[in-house]
């Protein structure tokens, strides 16, 4: 059996996974990003998370062919460096050979968003698509493109940022510096902001009775008082549904995928997102009348996604994984 890691480094954890040649993962690590930290501390957490996933997959490292980490940010697989990860604060790191100086193997970088399509398009919702898209709500808005089977990176790898394009023109301030960006709406971190706000001006609303017995506001609080019949919690879930929309429905008049997969912890909120957020994709889309539309799911590997595409980094850059499906 051969065995490949996987490194996703997010704005919160660092996740790294022992994966084996069927995709699963066989043993885990991780450890808190502690984004504000400077890149020479977060590296030294992200080898020790590597160092946990081998002991708890009971295996050495020779029994590892390579290594493989998605990152935020734009990538080089040509340099190995991280040229820009702005919810890092990284500005060209080292990341590619600090992890082979560490481990003394292969390694490949991609970033982070790119890796978990490839995750999916491996193994999960998006498996056998030719185009497929991978929007990931998390921290921040990441996407993968896949486009006839090969990862969508641009010239200068720093292609599918569509958490960077604009839907509220003066909108939210984002850490990347334009305003009104898409992930300052539909990321995670934005539903949190929105809530905050709608808690500040209705502090009658059953948010507040949530957030006290909570201790904090989360990604969760509109969600569950939507479901407690609250107005006002109702009007926050509305607001992110539409800007998903919005975002949504601008990749697609883009690229018209085969199918899009969104991932990341509001999608546990199942139907209470995804329908009304099909409905007004429908509504919206400029193919909406076509024979063929794309088709919206969750994603299926969850967080596993990005362990797993980046794991198997390096299948892509031998060709091993086109040529099993047919792809020249």
């Amino acid at each position: 059996m051969k065995y490949f890691i996987g490194i996703d480094i997010g704005g919160t954890n660092i996740s790294t996974g022992v994966v084996d040649e069927t995709y699963k993962i066989v043993g885990r690590g991780k450890i808190k990003t502690g984004s504000a930290r400077p890149y020479e501390e977060v590296i030294k957490d992200i080898i020790e998370s590597v160092n946990l996933a081998v002991e708890d997959a009971k295996i050495n490292m020779e029994d590892v062919r390579w290594i493989g980490a998605g990152c935020p940010g734009t990538c080089n697989p040509d340099t190995g460096m991280v040229e820009y990860a702005n919810n890092l604060g990284w500005n060209n790191v080292p990341l590619l050979s600090d992890i082979e100086k560490a481990f003394e193997k292969k390694t490949y970088i991609e970033n982070d968003a790119n890796a978990a399509a490839y995750g999916e398009f491996l193994a999960g919702a998006a498996k056998g698509a030719k185009n497929a898209v991978v929007i990931t709500l998390g921290t921040g808005v990441g996407a993968g493109i896949i486009i006839n089977g090969k990862i969508f990176s641009g010239t200068n790898f720093a292609g599918g940022e569509i958490g960077h394009t604009v839907i509220v023109i003066d909108g939210y301030q984002c850490t990347c510096g334009r305003k009104g960006c898409f992930e300052t709406y539909a990321s995670a971190t934005g539903l949190v902001r929105m809530t905050r706000e709608a808690l500040e001006a209705h502090p009658e609303s059953k948010l507040t009775q949530l957030v006290e017995a909570d201790g904090r506001v989360s990604a969760r609080t509109a969600f569950n008082a939507a479901k407690m019949l609250d107005e006002v919690g109702q009007a926050v879930v509305d607001r992110y549904i539409r800007a998903l929309a919005c975002g949504i429905t601008n990749t697609i008049n883009i690229f018209q995928p085969d199918i899009l997969c969104i991932g990341g912890g509001v999608c546990n909120e199942g139907d209470r997102l995804i329908v009304p957020l099909k409905k007004l994709v429908a509504e919206q889309v400029y193919s909406k009348n076509s024979s063929k539309n794309t088709e919206i799911c969750v994603c299926s590997l969850g967080n596993d996604a990005g362990i797993i595409g980046a794991a198997m980094l390096g299948k892509s850059a031998e060709g091993g994984i086109l040529k099993m499906f047919g792809i020249n």
